[in-house]
């Protein structure tokens, strides 16, 4: 007897056929339709009666995948541009690639067809959403709360809720503190004064070296030097730091309205708590951090990720809420930056309006955020752990390092002193880019930058085992990673492999990467501190070119002459 091998969709079709007639048929033809259907599908009796005398349903159509529309020269080229986004949401992404995509062109990151670009530009946020999906991360850290009520009567504050929000007008700001104060509230920690527009989104953060009245005033004045605009109006929680005698005189004496929230409901300042998390926590961390070399150091990474979340992040704004039943249905606008909704304000006036337009269309926003990057791993370093073990060692000899803006793309107006040269007229960086099977610069496929975690160091390996190859060029690397500290060491290697031809070869990448690494463990990326008064969105001179400058210890005598007498006690504490 030859027996026919069914498939699985064969079997299930003839038992919808025979089921029916086997229920009708009496106990003589069901012997006769059973043997049948054991025949042709080899199922054992017991099985096929329980088969036959269950109801059954019709089978599935077979599902065939569908062609894909999107090729993989628009996955990689929407994965460039979300990685140059920093990773946000399809929602914020797809409506600002207009605006991304020809800076990401223009500056050499993609190299697309025309075809591939008005797909690109022609996405869905739910397809860009199932595109980027196998890449996405997600971080359920969460931090502490310092606030306590302050001393002043709240009466003599307003309330405004978040219903009350309804200025179209660009300046008043939400403002709030994030404590840099790890597991612990004890001591003296870092801090960081958020200030965000509630009209336009823009965003400024300010690193304190400790949380008191006079730092947040400070604070405010400075972002009042920075921010393109003016302030009108402050909005702030319950806090101490708020709620007092020093700032309400200084908001008279400013004419800026002062309000707060009600305790105990954060939604009342719903605006800056979300920049708390996508902004401090997101490329700051949880991490604990003392002194002052650490506070100089977040001061210098803020000046980077304020060019970068007020020209790069765009964000949605609710416009309307509404509830039927349990279900809330909510309608937001298009995702713009807080640029592009200055723009949309009609405050500026013509000079200043094109000075950011030509900042805007200048700055690179891959190689900023290859800045932002160096800046992270420079400050880490800093984080301070509960037990001595566990404190990353951080050497008192380093070079200074400062944000340099033109390495991003923005070309200032005011040549630098002829005394102050870099690195790169005697080592320029190469622009050899690497490209991928479509043409386009391939990006590192780093993780988020999202929150970083120092492991506990189990010691300086002190001996060599075998001679090193990069003795003779150490020197020139170093002048290298010293103009340009964002610079991996893999483009270091393709740096010197050009110059020395058959001398370096791909497998020495790993030992350059832990010269590299000791490299970077003795450096540390200061600023000057008059750079508010030369900030580029201030109409000053740019920050002058990045330079490196050796020193065997930290300077603590650098800012001596203009701290008050609190804060040099504290940094004299805090230095010890």
């Amino acid at each position: 007897m030859v027996r026919f091998q069914m498939s699985f969709q064969s079997k299930r079709e003839w038992l919808a056929q025979v089921a029916p007639r086997y229920q009708a048929a009496g106990h003589a033809q069901k012997s006769v339709i059973l043997n049948e259907f054991i025949a042709a599908t080899g199922y054992a009796r017991k099985y096929a009666i329980r088969l036959l005398t269950q109801p059954v349903s019709l089978p599935a159509p077979i599902q065939r995948e569908r062609e894909r529309h999107y090729g993989k020269a628009v996955q990689e080229a929407l994965t460039i541009a979300w990685r140059a986004a920093n990773f946000i949401c399809a929602k914020r992404l797809v409506p600002f690639l207009p605006e991304l995509v020809p800076a990401l062109e223009q500056h050499g990151h993609l190299d697309i067809s025309p075809e591939v670009r008005t797909q690109l530009l022609t996405l869905s946020p739910a397809t860009a959403d199932r595109i980027l999906k196998p890449l996405r991360q997600a971080n359920p850290l969460r931090g502490l709360s310092t606030t306590k009520a302050g001393t002043l009567l709240k009466h003599q504050v307003p309330i405004r809720t978040f219903n009350d929000w309804n200025e179209t007008q660009p300046g008043f700001f939400e403002i709030d503190l994030v404590a840099h104060c790890g597991n612990t509230v004890e001591g003296t920690f870092l801090c960081t004064c958020v200030l965000t527009d509630v009209v336009t989104g823009w965003t400024e953060c300010q690193a304190l070296l400790y949380r008191s009245q006079d730092m947040v005033i400070q604070a405010i004045d400075r972002a009042r030097q920075l921010v393109p605009f003016p302030i009108l109006g402050l909005d702030s929680d319950n806090g101490g730091e708020f709620l007092n005698a020093k700032l309400i005189a200084y908001c008279e004496q400013a004419q800026l309205t002062f309000t707060r929230g009600r305790a105990y409901k954060k939604n009342d300042q719903c605006f800056v708590e979300q920049k708390n998390g996508v902004i401090v926590r997101q490329f700051v961390g949880y991490d604990r951090f003392e002194g002052e070399r650490a506070y100089r150091q977040l001061t210098e990474l803020y000046r980077a990720l304020r060019l970068y979340v007020n020209f790069f992040q765009p964000s949605m704004k609710l416009l309307t809420k509404r509830r039927e039943g349990s279900k809330v249905y909510r309608t937001y606008d298009d995702a713009q930056t807080p640029l592009q909704r200055l723009f949309s304000a009609q405050l500026l006036k013509a000079d200043a309006r094109a000075h950011l337009d030509t900042i805007a269309h200048s700055l690179d926003p891959v190689r900023l955020l290859q800045q932002i990057t160096a800046l992270q791993d420079a400050l880490w370093p800093f984080a301070i752990f509960p037990t001595p073990a566990a404190r990353p060692h951080v050497p008192a000899e380093h070079s200074k390092v400062v944000f340099d803006v033109k390495a991003c793309g923005l070309v200032s107006n005011t040549e630098p002193p002829q005394d102050q040269t870099t690195a790169d007229d005697e080592h320029p960086r190469s622009t050899e880019p690497s490209a991928t099977g479509s043409g386009m610069v391939a990006l590192e496929p780093n993780p988020r930058r999202r929150y970083h975690r120092t492991a506990t160091p189990r010691g300086p390996r002190t001996w060599r085992t075998r001679p090193d190859p990069f003795a003779a060029v150490w020197e020139e690397i170093r002048q290298a990673l010293s103009a340009h500290p964002e610079r991996t060491a893999k483009e270091v290697l393709l740096n010197l492999q050009q110059r020395y031809p058959e001398q370096f070869s791909a497998g020495q990448l790993r030992t350059l990467q832990r010269r590299v690494q000791n490299w970077r463990a003795k450096t540390m990326l200061a600023f000057e501190e008059h750079w508010v008064h030369e900030d580029l969105l201030a109409n000053q001179p740019l920050p002058l070119p990045l330079q490196a400058i050796e020193e065997t210890e930290f300077p603590p005598e650098m800012m001596a002459s203009e701290r008050t007498p609190i804060e040099a006690t504290v940094v004299e504490q805090a230095m010890q």
